[in-house]
């Protein structure tokens, strides 16, 4: 398989509570969240360099599609509703469309 999809997010989380924010979005390699969906090419989480309450996540899909399917599912939608309240402001959402590259983790 290979992404059609892709997008980035930068998420700012409140002062001091940026290490909670990754703990919460590395969940999303847990069963059932998204870095574990069979349409989850890359699920890739960076910090700023500079401020370690801000966030990046990098994600690649099969289609589109999948990715909003997913997102729309009950587990999902459990996984924003945690983090939406550690957030200081609304995240920053860019979608993609992959050309070509390499992810080994």
């Amino acid at each position: 398989m290979i992404a059609t999809y892709g997008f980035n997010i930068t998420l700012t989380a409140r002062p001091g509570t940026g290490d909670r924010l990754v703990d919460l979005l590395l969940t999303g390699l847990d069963e059932s969240s998204p870095g574990a969906s069979e349409h989850c090419m890359v699920y890739l989480l960076s910090r700023s360099a500079s401020n370690p309450n801000i966030v990046h996540v990098t994600g690649g899909w099969t289609s589109e599609e999948d990715h909003h399917r997913f997102f729309a599912g009950e587990a999902a939608q459990a996984l924003m509703a945690r983090i939406e309240p550690l957030l200081a402001k609304e995240p920053e959402y860019t979608a993609h469309v992959p050309v070509r590259g390499k992810a080994a983790f």
